[in-house]
């Protein structure tokens, strides 16, 4: 069974914070002592040790100044800046808005060679027309209150998308068939999507499979995700981006996304799929 996407940077959280509770155990310290000496509210060591409160860089200095640990904070600030890139809150991320996120990615879009991508919402980043991915993050940008750069994010986004036509790029898709017919855009943007999905799935490095409604599932339908090579895997919620490195977690994800792909239909079905939905638009 897949593991939550969340697991990964909540495992890494309670380990910064089980390491720092285990300092202050080994100086003989109570959480209400060590919040006294580092002049913090007498809940917040034990918050932190709880690992309801993310510490910041300072107040690891701090924690382990009051324990005399002060050698241990450079590894332990370096390891809970690992933790916190694992769980990106999209508020946090887009707080700028969204052109420089899209920038952001373009090294590891460029760098990896084969893409698996499950997408049970939209149809994916990289195979999205320019009007789909308007209506999409314009969408978006309402709903979280963030900055509007919608065009211009649009316009990283479809650059950073010309992994699929240049370089030395393999890409296994899947997508829900409900996928098909989710309207983030009006009807005429969404025809043209479609009619692009057609035309992309005949290029020799995409393969691109339709999870049919009435397929009988072995994996039931999941967050999106998308994989990276065999190092990374990204994880999209509601609220962040979830960024999996763990080799373990990787391969449960590679697992599920096998597993799917033997549910897909794939070739003529797929088009069948994707002209019905075309055909629904009429």
């Amino acid at each position: 069974m897949p593991t939550s996407p969340l697991s990964t940077a909540q495992a890494a959280r309670a380990a910064i914070a089980s390491r720092l509770d285990e300092i202050r155990r080994d100086a003989g310290l109570t959480g209400l002592e060590l919040a006294n000496q580092c002049g913090w509210h007498k809940s917040k060591s034990s918050r932190i040790a709880a690992a309801k409160t993310a510490p910041s860089d300072e107040d690891i200095r701090a924690w382990c100044r009051a324990c005399g640990a002060e050698d241990q904070a450079a590894d332990l600030i370096a390891a809970s800046r690992t933790a916190e890139s694992m769980y990106a809150h999209w508020a946090q991320i887009h707080r700028d808005g969204m052109r420089r996120v899209h920038e952001k990615t373009v090294p590891l879009y460029e760098r990896t060679t084969h893409f698996r991508v499950y997408a049970s919402n939209l149809v994916p980043g990289m195979l999205q027309t320019a009007d789909y991915a308007t209506g999409l993050l314009r969408s978006i940008t309402d709903f979280q209150g963030t900055p509007d750069d919608v065009a211009d994010a649009v316009q990283a986004r479809v650059n950073r998308s010309r992994v699929v036509h240049e370089g030395d790029h393999r890409f296994g898709l899947l997508l829900e068939e409900t996928v098909l017919y989710y309207r983030v855009c009006d009807d005429a943007a969404m025809a043209d999507q479609l009619r692009y999905l057609l035309e992309v799935m005949s290029r020799p490095n995409v393969s691109l499979g339709i999870i049919p409604f009435t397929a009988r599932r072995t994996v039931w339908p999941l967050e999106a995700f998308y994989a990276f090579d065999d190092v990374q895997v990204a994880v999209e919620t509601l609220t962040a981006e979830v960024n999996i490195t763990a080799p373990g977690e990787i391969r449960t994800y590679l697992k599920a996304f096998s597993e799917l792909s033997g549910t897909a239909v794939h070739g003529r079905e797929a088009r069948a799929c994707i002209t019905k939905a075309l055909n629904s638009l009429d």
